[in-house]
């Protein structure tokens, strides 16, 4: 069995920080999950203080640091130590933004696993930053292509920011015209999953059912009353999806233990 963990840490630091010494904490769920390869978007810290933090969990980190200093970061934590890593999504416009990073793990039958931890911008429509995550949703469906063409395994995971379906968003109706659940939006996720032969692995697990949501705001009732997003993802190529035998969103069992507005979505492969 092969176990990968995904989660928005929403600032490492805070999360550790946070609840430090808790058995629901970030290091406590990094030492007792149980999984292989973990990856963490929104990291927002030096490269030295992710692998302080991460250290007694005793994986492999890489970790792609954004050159604006307290915004995004992205990492990939693997038990076996990766071959290759490349950062940025192969557009040299996102390079040093923190949002793109590529381990490529062996796993035990010889074959290797591109893994990517991303993190794609949230937008707001009529900005610049709208332009920005429609270019990186373009590039990915570029890189989608060129991990499925270059023969290995492949899972792409991480906030992606996109709620794909009416399934994904708890008030979808009010969000229509929001970034996040726009129809532009979505239509690339349409591409991801259709012509270039994707598979969203949680929704493949889940069937067809509102959520299970990883994602609600912080502030008012949303996390009691499970108004959420479903905005992070595992997207795995065919194969590797065919053998994926469970997802679990790890949902905090109160809002006062959470350590992230984001909980960990995990799914156990058997490769």
């Amino acid at each position: 069995m092969l176990r990968i963990a995904t989660v928005n840490v929403n600032g490492i630091r805070a999360a550790y920080n946070k609840t430090r010494g808790q058995s629901s904490g970030l290091s406590e769920w990094l030492a007792t999950r149980g999984a292989d390869i973990v990856t963490l978007q929104e990291v927002r810290a030096p490269d030295a203080i992710v692998h302080e933090i991460t250290a007694e969990a005793g994986y492999h980190v890489v970790h792609a640091e954004a050159a604006a200093k307290g915004r995004a970061g992205v990492a990939v934590l693997s038990r076996a130590e990766p071959t290759a890593v490349r950062s940025g999504n192969g557009d040299g416009y996102f390079d040093d933004s923190g949002r793109w990073i590529e381990s490529d793990v062996p796993l035990a039958d010889g074959s290797t696993l591109t893994v990517v931890s991303a993190y794609v911008h949230s937008g707001e429509v009529g900005t610049p930053r709208q332009d920005d995550k429609y270019r990186f949703l373009e590039q990915m469906a570029t890189r989608l292509t060129e991990i499925r063409a270059s023969g290995n395994h492949g899972v792409v995971t991480g906030d992606l920011n996109v709620g794909h379906t009416e399934r994904d968003i708890k008030n979808w109706k009010g969000n229509r015209k929001k970034a996040g659940f726009l129809p532009e939006e979505r239509a690339y996720f349409d591409r991801f999953f259709g012509d270039l032969g994707w598979v969203d692995v949680h929704r493949a697990v889940a069937g067809d059912v509102d959520g299970p949501y990883t994602w609600w705001s912080m502030r008012g009732q949303a996390f009691d009353t499970d108004t959420g997003w479903r905005i992070d993802y595992q997207i795995a190529t065919p194969e590797l999806a065919a053998t994926a035998t469970t997802a679990t969103v790890d949902r905090a069992e109160s809002w006062a233990e959470r350590w992230s507005d984001h909980a960990p979505l995990v799914v156990d492969y058997a490769v």
